[in-house]
């Protein structure tokens, strides 16, 4: 069932993380960002919503990330109840798509609940000084390629705030399946 990203008060700090990642290395908040911005995407190996959307994700994030805005991406979901996204299987997911970017491993899942994230994918934008200004959708695409010449939202926005500071105001919400939240 598709849930949709909610909205979240922006200008907003980036919460602070250290987790592990399928390179071997683990990484905190500091060791992913990028001196013009950051862009945290939760996302998870089995949903199909970010199956359909990881080739542009990858493409989109090898882009930003030349021009200094820093990618990460977390999976959080409970690998117990649901084991394609056990950390063993982010590994191979990691290198079946040619990662460019850490793919951390939110196994507690706090980092997800510090920045409030409620589907896969769910893309945060940070500004240099790591305030939230983004959160939106990669593109118009879903489950299928977007419309040719269809904007790239991702890009476009991280492009903006790196040069004048400023997001679009009309940010759409990611769309995706639910995180797996472990039960308390």
């Amino acid at each position: 069932m598709a849930t949709a990203a909610t909205q979240v008060v922006l200008d907003t700090p980036a919460a602070e993380f250290r987790l592990p990642a399928t390179d071997g290395k683990t990484y905190a908040l500091d060791d992913v960002a990028g001196e013009k911005g950051t862009v945290v995407v939760f996302i998870c190996n089995h949903c199909p919503y970010v199956k359909a959307v990881i080739g542009r994700m990858v493409s989109d994030a090898r882009v930003l990330m030349s021009e200094s805005i820093g990618f990460a991406a977390i999976c959080s979901n409970d690998a117990a109840s649901y084991p394609e996204d056990s950390f063993e299987n982010m590994k191979r997911f990691a290198k079946a798509h040619d990662f460019p970017f850490p793919y951390l491993h939110d196994e507690t899942q706090t980092v997800a609940r510090a920045y409030g994230a409620v589907c896969t994918p769910d893309f945060f934008g940070y500004n240099a000084d790591r305030k939230l200004k983004y959160r939106g959708r990669l593109d118009e695409g879903r489950t299928t390629p977007p419309r040719a010449g269809a904007p790239r939202e991702l890009v476009e926005a991280m492009r903006a705030i790196a040069t004048t500071g400023l997001a679009p105001a009309d940010q759409k919400s990611s769309i995706g399946c639910s995180i797996k939240w472990k039960d308390e």
